[in-house]
C-alpha cells in the first residue's frame, strides 16, 4: 500500500506547510482539511495520531487532544506536484468542531466502500496464510468448502427473510456476502469483477 515519502514532500512551495485532506479509510468520506509541517507529518506517522501545524497559534496540535475524537492514522500518498497529501485515517467520533461527521458536510457516507477494504484484507489471507485465521481454513479447505459454505449461507438467508427477522437477515447477508467474496478470490476473481458485469447490464 502507498505510504508517505517525507523527504519527496516539496516544503519550500508553502512556506514550509502543505495542505493535509483527511480520509477515511473504510468508506472514502473527505473528513477535513488541515496543515502539516515536517514535524507534524513525522508525529503523525511515529505516534498514530493525525497531527497538524496551527498556523494561528503556530504550534503542533493533535486532533482530539481536547476533544477526545482522536484519528487514527493508517497511510499517506503525496499528489502529483508533491505540495498536497492525502491522509487515510479512522476517526474516532465526529471530526468537526460543531459535532458534525466531517468538516464539510454531514452526510451519512457510503459505507459499501468498505468492501474494497475487505476484498484486500481477504486476498491477504489467501496469499500468507495465516494459523488461526478462519478466511484461512476456508481457503485450506479448497472450492468444495467454500462453495458449500456460501451454499448453507444462502440458505440462512432465505430462511430468516421468511421469519421476516431483520436482523438476522442482516446477519446473515453479511455472511452470504463475506463467504462469496472467498470464493471469488479463490476462484481469481474480485467483486469489481462482479460490479463491472452489473454496470454493463444496467447500461
Amino acid at each position: 500500500m502507498p505510504n508517505i515519502n517525507i523527504d519527496q514532500i516539496d516544503w519550500e512551495k508553502g512556506g514550509g506547510i502543505v495542505p493535509a485532506v483527511i480520509q477515511d479509510v473504510h468508506n472514502g468520506h473527505v473528513l477535513m482539511l488541515g496543515y502539516m509541517n515536517q514535524a507534524a507529518l513525522s508525529l503523525t506517522i511515529n505516534s498514530g495520531k493525525v497531527t497538524f501545524f496551527s498556523r494561528s497559534k503556530n504550534r503542533l496540535w493533535t486532533k482530539g487532544e481536547t476533544s477526545g475524537n482522536w484519528i487514527d492514522y493508517v497511510r499517506g500518498e503525496i499528489d502529483c506536484d508533491a505540495d498536497t497529501i492525502l491522509i487515510q485515517a479512522r476517526p474516532h467520533g465526529p471530526v468537526c468542531h460543531t459535532g458534525s461527521i466531517s468538516c464539510f458536510n454531514d452526510i451519512p457516507p457510503d459505507t459499501t466502500q468498505f468492501l474494497s477494504q475487505l476484498g484486500l484484507l481477504i486476498a491477504d489471507r489467501h496469499a500468507a496464510m495465516p494459523a488461526g485465521s478462519y478466511t484461512t481454513s476456508l481457503f485450506a479447505g479448497g472450492k468444495a468448502r467454500i462453495a458449500q459454505k456460501v451454499g448453507e449461507e444462502g440458505v440462512e438467508l432465505a430462511l430468516a427473510r421468511m421469519t421476516d427477522d431483520q436482523t438476522e437477515i442482516a446477519n446473515e447477508t453479511a455472511d452470504l456476502l463475506f463467504h462469496m467474496m472467498v470464493l471469488l478470490q479463490d476462484a481469481g476473481l474480485t467483486l469489481g469483477d462482479v460490479i463491472k458485469i452489473l454496470e454493463e447490464r444496467h447500461r
